[in-house]
């Protein structure tokens, strides 16, 4: 009798285990299937010690993160960033917030050239307003036509126009794009730009990167840009990155590299 009585109370258990092994198993997979924060913290909740309860936290610390870098990049300021990087110090997307705090700092930093330009209000000797850079027809350079009779110009001696790392059909200028900045040296730059020629391959075709290193006596800093383009191409490559949420800025004029 007593034998009978064990027996069936450990049918019982065994029943009753795997009945809730089989909740359990249910209740992950809608988990998983919703695949939201309000579900996999509901099922910790429900299993703080489940055989799938370190799989559901290390999935809401992905979703966590996505959640605060979607919020970051909404903002899209220093000071969100730096939030981020606080809050994710070894993160998924802390090297892109690093990139990107580095690119607000590069952008704003005050310009060095000599000022080229007439301050606004200001007039031209005689009493004329002088046309500034922004305002001013972007016309080509005029050349005075030859006198009647006179021998063409020689051309022999030109020199050829120097390559450019512009892409074919954008003219060549004075504009750098910064890309990325990195603290591990040369190859995380040259690793970053293979992903984004695989990704840009339209809007990076025909150009040549450059790793720029911080100055001595600097912290360790490489700097992923490409230089030599006009201001047209430096917006629509920029424009195109961004709308992927890749870092891009374009760096003052007076401070090309």
């Amino acid at each position: 009798m007593d034998i009978k009585i064990t027996v069936a109370a450990l049918a019982l258990a065994l029943s009753l285990g795997v009945a809730g092994c089989s909740r359990e198993q249910s209740d992950w997979e809608k988990a998983r299937a919703s695949n939201n924060t309000d579900s996999y913290e509901l099922f910790v909740k429900k299993y703080p010690s489940g055989s799938f309860t370190a799989q559901a936290q290390a999935r809401l610390k992905e979703l966590y993160e996505e959640r605060d870098w979607q919020k970051a990049r909404d903002a899209d300021t220093p000071d969100a960033y730096q939030a981020f990087l606080k809050q994710y110090p070894e993160g998924k997307w802390t090297e892109e917030a690093r990139i990107r705090v580095e690119n607000f700092s590069l952008a704003q930093a005050p310009s060095t050239a000599p000022a080229t330009e007439a301050a606004p209000g200001a007039t031209a000797p005689g009493g004329a307003a002088p046309a500034s850079a922004a305002t001013a027809p972007k016309t080509k350079p005029t050349v005075p036509a030859p006198h009647a009779g006179a021998a063409p110009a020689a051309r022999t001696s030109a020199k050829p126009a120097p390559k450019t790392t512009a892409k074919a059909g954008v003219a060549s200028g004075g504009y750098t794009i910064q890309l990325g900045a990195y603290k591990t040296g040369t190859a995380a730059a040259n690793h970053h730009w293979t992903l984004l020629e695989k990704k840009f391959p339209s809007a990076l075709k025909g150009l040549t990167p450059t790793v720029k290193p911080s100055s001595p006596g600097a912290p360790a800093l490489y700097r992923l840009q490409v230089t030599g383009l006009s201001h047209a191409a430096a917006l629509s490559i920029c424009k195109t990155l961004k709308a992927q949420a890749a870092a891009c800025v374009i760096l003052p004029k007076a401070r090309h590299h």
